[in-house]
């Protein structure tokens, strides 16, 4: 999984856990990202949390892959307390909440990761069958 800002050419991207440093808090990346994205105007603050899950089967050769995205923008300063990584700073367009603070339940529902499972599912009964 990770966080790709358009303003940053896809940055953090697959560096998102450890974007300000290899024992980089999440509070440090946050700050990194808001930071780089001082300047950035709101209409150009688009984003995207991607996940890909793939599962190989102990008797299979190749990989079941699924996918999840979840598009929104990066806002200006922390919003909500729930969440990690970056959920404080990704707006949820659907909702106008950000990620930290959403539900547990809403935020399965629309995020990169629930997106992925819920894919990732079908593929994997498949597979079993």
């Amino acid at each position: 999984s990770g966080l790709a800002v358009n303003a940053l050419d896809g940055r953090p991207g697959v560096y998102s856990a450890r974007y300000a440093g290899v024992a980089a808090t999440d509070d440090d990346n946050i700050d990194k990202l808001l930071a780089e994205m001082a300047d950035v105007d709101d209409a150009a603050r688009g984003a995207a949390f991607h996940c890909v899950m793939s599962l190989v089967m102990p008797d299979e050769t190749e990989a079941v892959v699924a996918t999840g995205v979840w598009h929104g923008s990066i806002l200006r300063a922390r919003s909500g307390s729930g969440g990690f990584g970056y959920d404080p700073v990704f707006l949820d367009p659907a909702s106008g909440l950000s990620a930290a603070a959403l539900t547990p339940a809403q935020k399965s529902a629309r995020s990169h990761r629930g997106k992925a499972l819920r894919a990732m599912l079908p593929l994997l009964r498949r597979s079993l069958s």
